[in-house]
């Protein structure tokens, strides 16, 4: 129980930092004199070496262990969002947004490496649950944090201290006796480290693995379609005021994170987590359609989206629970590592 905590603590803070710069992105605007697109593509920089970044830390994590690369990750991740508080301008910010995404990379390879050696099989389902609620929660807590510091020291001094606290909590965890002791799936001895590149790339290229990545690359794609864009339709769709749209959206990401607190139950008592897997996001297909169908009345709008989140999230620790499932022993880093790069793919 204490490694779920310690992983999922780190996990928090990917999602954290993730989100700790678009809500100031009014106050960058007119502090930089650029406009959206170029902040928006910022993201796309980050995203982007996160997202190529994870193919990589996941090797490198099967090769060295998890502690040091999730640690290491940490740090770069941390000191890097404090340092674009210092960033004269943007043409600095570019680089150093790449710098952060290298070090949000290493988070899911290095966290399910953790997981899938340390935690007991029957606990796997509500372990994977954690780690996905905890994401969730920082993405909720970074807003909350960054716009009141913003507003109170101004937007340079609020980024150096949720990265200087970013350092801080690192150094915190690399103090954890649980996150030192030793993993079945550490690399022990050198004969055990030495992987023909080859022979990792066709392990990869698995049909079960590719499949995987697809299906992460769709899921994303669709999650953050509804997060982006419900908003707008159900205004248009229904003639709601904005606030109702916002507040059916609220409801479909609270509704997400029960479904995954419910899913990692389900998880570890289930045998066919592909069943759970399909049920659950036909359930929110079926959903989806019948809001962009525009039938239901507007007073169906919350609790709607509300149940399209739950069969979503519900799906979550299954859905991981089904990759590890194809994972060879001594491989979660480069598996979960390239299969988790389609989220940021889609």
């Amino acid at each position: 129980m204490r490694l779920i905590g310690v992983v999922a603590s780190a996990h928090f803070l990917s999602h954290f930092f993730q989100l700790s710069l678009p809500p100031l992105f009014p106050v960058l605007k007119e502090a930089l004199g650029v406009p959206y697109l170029a902040l928006g593509a910022l993201l796309t920089v980050f995203y982007t070496a996160s997202g190529v970044g994870q193919a990589v830390a996941g090797f490198v994590v099967d090769r060295v262990g998890a502690r040091p690369v999730l640690l290491g990750g940490l740090s770069l991740l941390a000191g890097a969002i404090a340092l674009a508080g210092l960033a004269p301008g943007y043409a600095a910010l570019v680089p150093i947004l790449a710098l952060a995404g290298i070090g949000n990379s290493v988070f899911h390879p290095a966290d399910y490496s953790l997981l899938n050696a340390r935690v007991s099989p029957r606990w796997l389902g509500r372990a994977y649950s954690a780690h996905s609620i905890a994401g969730n929660l920082g993405w909720v807590a970074a807003p909350a944090v960054v716009i009141p510091l913003s507003a109170w020291l101004g937007w340079r001094a609020a980024l150096a201290t949720v990265g200087l606290g970013g350092l801080v909590a690192a150094l915190v965890l690399a103090s954890r006796p649980t996150l030192r002791a030793p993993s079945a799936e550490a690399p022990a001895a050198a004969s055990a480290r030495v992987f023909a590149w080859s022979r990792d790339a066709g392990l990869l290229l698995a049909p079960p693995i590719v499949l995987a990545f697809a299906y992460f690359t769709l899921l994303s794609g669709a999650f953050s379609a509804v997060q982006t864009f419900s908003v707008s339709a159900l205004v248009s769709l229904f003639g709601v005021p904005l606030g109702s749209a916002s507040s059916a959206l609220t409801a479909f990401l609270v509704g997400n994170c029960a479904g995954i607190l419910v899913g990692g139950v389900l998880a570890d008592r289930a045998t066919r987590h592909d069943l759970v897997a399909a049920g659950g996001l036909w359930a929110a297909s079926a959903l989806v359609f019948l809001l962009a169908s525009g039938a239901p009345t507007a007073l169906w709008l919350a609790p709607l989206m509300a149940a399209a989140g739950f069969s979503m999230g519900s799906t979550q620790p299954s859905r991981d629970t089904l990759v590890r499932g194809v994972t060879p022993r001594g491989a979660s880093g480069k598996v979960f590592g390239f299969v988790y790069s389609g989220l940021d793919l889609g």
